[in-house]
């Protein structure tokens, strides 16, 4: 009897043994979070636009509708072109105005608020019934990202120029990334 539980406690032993071994780990992937703001990204803008400033002695004040295209070369720098086209409010003004712009844009994203604020700087022409001249300009705003492709945006640019432009283009819209 002593043989045979001997060798049955051998037996038990030896089997424990081949089980024996390292653990297995398993290895946790995190999903991989992608930018909301990337290099490489198409965007276009549907926009509010409001102007409002003095151009040669005379108010340049109007609403009206914006459309624009950027691209980004990286992360943080990229160019853009729009063009607002609006009508003139309030007394004195110059009646319909159309203003076509193209900027360098320098963004700062931040993806963990879904926020890019973002500078504007850059040049083009406004004109409207009772003038027209090329301009400078230097502005900001700031971008919010509903999802990885459709945001929304609030910006303002100054513009400048010969014969007294002194005007704000304001816009507030929707951004379409691609």
């Amino acid at each position: 009897m002593k043989k045979i539980l001997s060798t049955l406690a051998l037996a038990i032993l030896t089997a424990s043994a081949a089980f024996a071994g390292t653990e297995s780990k398993k290895a946790v992937i995190p999903p991989v979070q992608e930018d909301l703001f990337r290099a490489g990204e198409f965007q276009i803008d549907a926009s509010f636009a409001a102007m409002l400033g003095r151009y040669n002695g005379h108010n340049a004040n109007g609403i009206g509708g914006n459309l624009g295209l950027n691209y980004f070369f990286t992360r943080y720098i990229g160019i853009g072109v729009d063009n607002t086209v609006g009508g003139g409010v309030g007394s004195g003004n110059h009646g319909a105005f159309d203003s076509l712009q193209g900027s360098l844009i320098l963004r700062y994203p931040i993806d963990s608020l879904r926020l890019a604020p973002y500078a504007l700087v850059g040049g083009g022409a406004t004109w409207g019934k009772h003038f027209g001249q090329g301009n400078g300009s230097v502005g900001g705003g700031i971008e919010y990202r509903f999802t990885r492709n459709i945001g929304t945006f609030v910006d303002s640019r100054y513009l400048y120029g010969n014969n007294s432009l002194n005007s704000s283009l304001t816009r507030i819209g929707l951004r379409f990334s691609f």
